[in-house]
Order: C-alpha cells, then structure tokens, then sequence
C-alpha cells in the first residue's frame, strides 16, 4: 500500500508541473521501475498525530488523477477540512457514533437544509469507502450512516418566453452565441469553458464533450445555434483555440466566472425575476425535451447523467403534460 501511495503522490506533483503527460503510461513506467523494491515510510521521532489529514491528501490526489474537476475536487477539499477540524483520531479509530455527533454538530452550527447535509453524507461515503477499498480501514463507518430525507423541489426552469426575453437582451454576438450553445447542447458551465473551436463537427452538428468523471459524450448543436456561433466565431480577430474568450487583448478562454455573470446580467436585463445562471439554462432544455417527447433514458443520455433519479426531476416539472397524457390515455 505505501508503493502504491507514493506512485499516486509522484503522479499528482507530476500532473501540477506537467498537465498534458499522459498519465496512464507514467503509471505504467513507476510500476515498473518499483516493482523489485519495497518501499517503507521513513521512522520519524515520537510525535503522535492523526493520520487523517494525510489520508485525506492521498483521497483527493487519488481522485485527481483518476480524473475528477477540479470544482469537485475543491468542494470535496471544502467537506474533509471542516470534518477533520472536528477530529484528532486516526481514520481507523473513527466510528459511527462519532460521525453522527460531528452531522448533528455541522447542521446545529451551519442551520443547513438537509439538502446540504445530503452532499456532506455523500462526500464522507465516498471518503471512506474509498479508505475501506484501499484497506486502509477494515470497515467504513459510513455503512450505518442512511442520507436524510431531503424534500426534492422542482428545478425551476426557463419558460418559453423567459428564454426569448434573454434572446431578445442580447447586446453583442458572445452573449446571445453563449445562450444559443448552453441551450441546445444543455452542457454544464466547466464543460461548456473547456470547448474548443475545433470541438465542434459542422458537418453533423455535434460536439464531444468531457463531462463529470472524465466521461465524453456527445451533444448537437441547433441550425439556430448554428447561426449564432458562427456569427460570433467569424466576429473574432484572434487565434485563440477556445470556443468562447474574452472580449480584450490578451485574448483568453473565457472563465467560469465571466460565464456566470455574463448570463446572470443577461437574466436581470430580460426582467426576469427568479435567479438566471448557466445551469438553470441546462434545466430549461431537459424539460423542453422531455416535454416534447424525449423519453427519460435520452435526456439521462444526453445530460450525461450516471443516476437515472437525477432526471427524473425534470418527469415532474409539467403539470399540463401529465393532464394531456391522460386526456390521450384515458377514456
């Protein structure tokens, strides 16, 4: 287990210096050149500390690897340095009475929904099973640990005419080209900022996308998106290789951020009154395709969802659809 730590520790500072290294075959090459020596951890002086803080790098630089955004990677950094804040144990040592007081303790101090406590559940499941898989503990705490029942709402999505209001609010050729490609290829924001121009197929239409996982799949854009990207695109005087950069010199990817508040500016502009962000454009086309027919297996596809219970959401959010289908169904 400590070659393996240390092939994992190797390959995450590797990455940081050298992002485009094929990791795959830098593993092979440790594997190899390690495989006839055995690697033990250097005896320090007397000094007892909890392991958790270094169990918890390994987790991160382990799933960094195999792949994970770095947004997941940060929010799951966010969850293990609030509960190892709350520890001085080792991982082995940490039993389930001791995770339902520091839950108990977390939502009494935040005053969270039980939605939050849901991803904090979710984010210590995965924490320590993946210690349990690794055998770095004999028995995830986390087994007798059930998520709380969160109520599920209804994801609010653009209506119709919203959607032609933040249309219509468009001042220049980015704008309404970023609203034309969030809404036809329902991508969420990260996959969306790492396009590039060469992503896209004119010939069909499509575009390959790498979604949460390190998972592609493959999205198509509308012949009005169409339209739009190409104005846009054919607008620029730079060389820049992404699909969407900024607007001044140097010319660069456009960032997430920048997304953000480009669209969220464009929903107060169109007078719209409820929240106006990129993912909840993603809702606005999972629902127009499940209302117009799309069964709920093409959109989990086309979402890129791994849960069907994810898309199953957007099942619920049209009430007239659920009364047409019994007026169709039922005699």
């Amino acid at each position: 287990m400590v070659k393996e730590e240390v092939i994992v520790k190797i390959l995450d500072r590797v990455m940081d210096e050298l992002p485009n290294i094929p990791t795959d075959r830098l593993r092979s090459i440790l594997d190899t050149v390690l495989y006839d020596y055995d690697i033990k951890p250097m005896e320090k002086a007397l000094i007892l500390r909890s392991n958790i803080r270094d169990m918890a790098s390994l987790y991160l630089s382990t799933k960094k690897v195999e792949g994970l955004s770095p947004v997941t990677l940060k929010n799951y950094g966010y969850r293990l340095r609030r509960f190892m804040n709350f520890f001085g144990k080792n991982v082995e040592d940490i039993n389930t009475m001791d995770i339902r007081m520091y839950l108990a303790a977390y939502q009494k101090h935040t005053g969270c929904a039980n939605t939050t406590l849901e991803s904090e559940v979710a984010g210590l499941k995965s924490f320590f099973g993946w210690l349990e898989t690794e055998e770095h503990i004999i028995k995830s705490p986390m087994r007798k640990i059930k998520y709380p029942k969160a109520e599920r709402r209804i994801r609010q999505a653009l209506t119709p005419e919203e959607l032609e209001l933040m249309r219509d609010s468009c001042k220049t050729l980015r704008e309404r080209a970023l609203v034309e490609f969030f809404y036809t290829t329902g991508c969420r924001l990260d996959e969306a900022v790492n396009v590039n121009k060469s992503d896209i197929n004119w010939q069909d239409l499509s575009l390959r996308v790498i979604g949460k996982g390190n998972k592609e799949r493959v999205v198509y854009i509308s012949e009005k998106a169409k339209v739009h990207i190409r104005k846009y695109l054919l607008s620029r005087l730079d060389n820049c290789e992404s699909l969407f950069v900024t607007e001044r010199r140097p010319y660069k990817r456009l960032g997430r951020r920048s997304i953000e508040r480009e669209i969220s500016a464009l929903g107060k502009a169109a007078g719209i009154e409820k929240p106006v962000f990129p993912h909840i454009i993603r809702h606005t086309t999972a629902t127009d395709m499940m209302r117009n027919g799309a069964s709920l297996s093409e959109v989990q596809h086309y979402l890129g969802h791994d849960d069907p219970s994810t898309t199953q959401v957007y099942a619920k959010v049209s009430g007239e659809a659920i009364r047409m289908a019994h007026k169709k169904c039922i005699n």
